[in-house]
């Protein structure tokens, strides 16, 4: 039986048959649902979504972090956690540039890369350690970042309206 008490919180384990099959589905529609006819290049969602303005990026940005909010219940270290973040913040940065975006959005999996990560961390025992108040720190700064691209985009369409 597990220890329950206040000192020693409670993690549940990866289970990928049954528990997180959902993190794989989502992973999939997200990063490798269709194929290219005639080649082995794949893409999801996230580059179709992504093709719209603005909330399309915010979309995508917020499936990964639900995705990677989950992932820590299921008791990832802070290093995983950490990388994860680092993904989902390269997919939105760079994929909000325009054209540039897209395309990159079409060759980066975020998603794929952080359930890989997850994977790793539970059936291969890397990326070990823990650290709640730094993983909520990077998520503080990430959504402060977030508004303030959000903010910048903002004007900047005012701005190009204004020239009109």
């Amino acid at each position: 039986m597990k220890n329950t008490s206040v000192h020693s919180p409670v993690v549940r384990e990866y289970n990928s048959s049954t528990e997180l099959k959902w993190l794989e589905q989502a992973t999939t529609w997200m990063d490798s649902l269709f194929r290219i006819p005639g080649t082995n290049i794949r893409f999801g969602l996230d580059p179709i979504i992504g093709l719209f303005p603005f909330i399309g990026e915010i979309i995508t940005f917020g499936i990964s972090g639900a995705m990677v909010l989950s992932m820590v219940k299921y008791g990832a270290s802070r290093k995983v956690i950490i990388l994860m973040i680092g993904n989902i913040l390269i997919d939105s940065v760079i994929g909000s540039i325009p054209l540039i975006g897209d395309l990159f959005d079409f060759t980066y999996k975020a998603n794929r890369k952080n359930l890989q990560l997850l994977k790793e961390h539970h059936q291969e025992g890397k990326h070990r350690g823990s650290g709640t108040g730094i993983v909520v720190g990077v998520a503080l700064l990430l959504l402060a970042l977030l508004f303030l691209v959000i903010y910048g985009l903002w004007n900047l369409g005012e701005y190009i309206v204004g020239l009109f």
